[in-house]
């Protein structure tokens, strides 16, 4: 019976164009009907249910109006219960107390009460009164139109679970601030979206292999809910619940770009709140290896599924804090987490090293600016890593003498040997990094450009190069792609309101020690054993720092690609880092026979052309191949930020 009376209201309602649901005989039934739908899993009325409750849901979406004679005002719900008598507030109480925590799955992961308190080790959460507050107001405990929706999300059924997302988008995107209060303060939206993606998380196993997360490609709650004849059933238990909640995260994300910013904060803030400190947490900061690991790479695939800009500063406040200042050394309160993954990267398992940096490689082609700054640039606003003068100036000319011994040793060297190669590479629209120097600000462009790229691409000594014995493996090949990714890194960096030249330095001197912060403290020890470090490992260590290279920031540039910057005592930049590397590579090259002949070996396994088998020291042949392509990258990099020809006026 109540099959027939649902299609008819659907027919009804999509076939009459005038508005009927004003009027009180018509929407009192079709609320009637609303808070029936979704109360029978499985049932054979759930594509009907779906049906009418996407043409009521667009009826909505046309005149906004009618919204307020579908949803009950919280007001008037209250003074019902009021004089409803005991029993009944007796219930309701119980609603509240059932609906106040969200579920957690016995021996597994546990999420903490939609109201309850922080964990104590993250960010702390400012959710808004709306969202949370509101939670546990009775009227959320009535059935509602947005109640009925979320039941039929969770239909396994994918068509009708795609029908109820779209319903829901089609309210949820109005943008008019009556109608988005509405919503958030008189249901339980919030609550329930979160619920069913705390439910999905939890059915995913402790034990889960990593790989099948590697695997996965993009997910898309569309293309998930509405799979093609060829997918089938093949696929294994674990992939599809894990495909289910990274799905139903892409739909949280896109709820949150889509609604109206009342509705969209709330429930990035939730997400926050509930996911992200209450599950996610913990398991991150967990000691089981195989835990750890692979919350980590859920972790970056929700970070590369992660595109709304109010989800987006939620993830980055969670992951790295909120904190402006400079970092001071070994300061556990600053934000424990972002402590515990920074470690992570110098973790005695490679796997969780090489899946953490895969993170922080993830984040930094995120369009914050909190990202940088936060990992980076805070402890470089000062650029208390360059020297001061007594003479109350600048002047590169008094070098710092132990780096420049080192450098000058180097290109004096018989094997630097290389000159710097015409790619025909010519840049105009790049912004310029002016050195403070007097003597390179008088200098041409090119001819400093040229002393720079030089200065990368001359580090590792001829007897240890072999790019050159193949076609396509030249210096020039990183060109493109460095000009590409810097173009994207200066469109993001555009609302940033980053200074275009270096910070005055400060002639007096300063009792505060520069630190380089944890980040690049623990990247540059990486970098320091690029020569006994794992292939992969090794990638995914230059691989960052070649990400932080190209952001258009004058401190990040000056630091990580000036090779002449006049460091303060003490400091170590990156090149005066792969300077000691190549140090130490010259002496253990002296000891290996045949050297080049087993790099063009290792090279060939790496590029496939020739099948594995055992080399000696292939751990250290690596690492130098890494090294010379990493070389090759910087240069490429500095060229791109740099243009052919300086401004006029400069």
């Amino acid at each position: 019976m109540k099959q027939q009376v649902v299609l008819f209201f659907s027919k009804i309602l999509g076939q009459i164009q005038q508005p009927m649901l004003n009027y009180l005989n018509v929407h009192r039934p079709v609320k009637k009907l609303i808070h029936l739908c979704g109360e029978d899993i499985e049932s054979t009325c759930e594509r009907d249910e779906a049906q009418f409750l996407g043409t009521v849901c667009a009826k909505i979406n046309q005149d906004p109006r009618l919204l307020s004679h579908i949803m009950e005002n919280k007001n008037a719900t209250a003074q019902r219960r009021e004089s409803s008598g005991p029993d009944n507030e007796a219930e309701g109480q119980q609603l509240e107390s059932q609906m106040s925590t969200l579920p957690s799955a016995a021996g597994h992961k546990t999420a903490s009460s939609f109201t309850g308190a922080d964990s104590g080790h993250g960010h702390s959460v400012s959710v808004s009164t709306t969202a949370l507050e509101c939670s546990t107001l009775a009227p959320k405990m009535q059935k509602n139109l947005i109640d009925a929706l979320i039941k039929l999300c969770r239909s396994k059924r994918k068509k009708i679970a795609l029908k109820a997302c779209e319903s829901l988008l089609l309210l949820v995107c109005i943008q008019k601030l009556e109608v988005a209060t509405l919503l958030i303060e008189n249901t339980a939206l919030c609550q329930l979206v979160i619920s069913y993606l705390c439910d999905l998380y939890c059915c995913i196993p402790t034990s889960l292999d990593p790989a099948v997360i590697n695997l996965l490609e993009k997910i898309s709650w569309r293309a998930h809910y509405n799979p093609s004849p060829s997918e089938g059933s093949s696929q294994s238990a674990v992939k599809e619940v894990v495909e289910a909640f990274l799905a139903w995260y892409d739909y949280c994300n896109t709820l949150v770009v889509e609604a109206h910013a009342v509705i969209a904060g709330p429930v990035a803030a939730a997400i926050h709140k509930v996911l992200f400190i209450g599950i996610l947490q913990p398991q991150l900061l967990q000691v089981s290896e195989l835990g750890i690991l692979s919350t980590t790479v859920l972790l970056t695939t929700l970070l590369q599924q992660t595109t709304s800009e109010a989800l987006l500063e939620e993830l980055v406040f969670f992951l790295l804090g909120k904190q402006r200042v400079p970092e001071v050394p070994l300061d556990l309160n600053n934000h424990l987490l972002c402590y515990q993954l920074i470690e992570n990267c110098d973790h005695l398992s490679d796997e969780i090293s090489i899946a953490t940096l895969h993170v922080f490689e993830q984040l930094l082609q995120k369009p914050h600016e909190h990202i940088v700054h936060s990992l980076v640039l805070r402890n470089l606003q000062d650029r208390s890593y360059v020297s001061r003068c007594l003479v109350g100036q600048e002047d590169k000319t008094h070098t710092d003498q132990e780096h420049f011994d080192e450098a000058e040793e180097l290109e004096e060297d018989p094997y630097f040997t290389d000159g710097f190669p015409d790619t025909g590479f010519r840049s105009s629209t790049v912004p310029s990094f002016p050195s403070s120097s007097e003597e390179s600000e008088k200098a041409d462009g090119k001819e400093k450009v040229t002393k720079i790229v030089n200065s990368f691409l001359c580090l590792v000594p001829e007897e240890a190069k072999t790019s050159h014995h193949f076609d396509g493996t030249g210096y020039d090949t990183y060109v493109h792609d460095a000009h590409g990714q810097f173009q994207h890194c200066c469109s993001h960096a555009l609302s940033w309101n980053w200074p275009l030249m270096p910070k005055p330095l400060d002639t007096t001197e300063s009792d505060v020690e520069f630190y380089e912060g944890h980040f690049l403290k623990i990247l540059f020890d990486r970098l320091a054993r690029l020569l006994d470090q794992p292939y992969e490992l090794n990638l995914q260590v230059t691989s960052v720092l070649s990400k932080l290279a190209l952001f258009p920031h004058p401190h990040l540039h000056e630091y990580l690609l000036d090779p002449y910057v006049n460091l303060a005592s003490g400091c170590r930049s990156l090149f005066s880092v792969l300077v000691r590397v190549i140090a130490e590579l010259m002496q253990r090259i002296q000891r290996i026979p045949d050297i080049r002949v087993k790099l063009v070996m290792v090279r060939k396994q790496l590029t496939g052309h020739r099948e594995d088998e055992q080399i000696d020291h292939t751990t250290l042949l690596k690492g130098v191949i890494v090294l010379e392509e990493f070389c090759k990258e910087l240069a490429a990099i500095a060229l791109v930020k740099y243009p052919s020809q300086e401004p006029d006026g400069t």
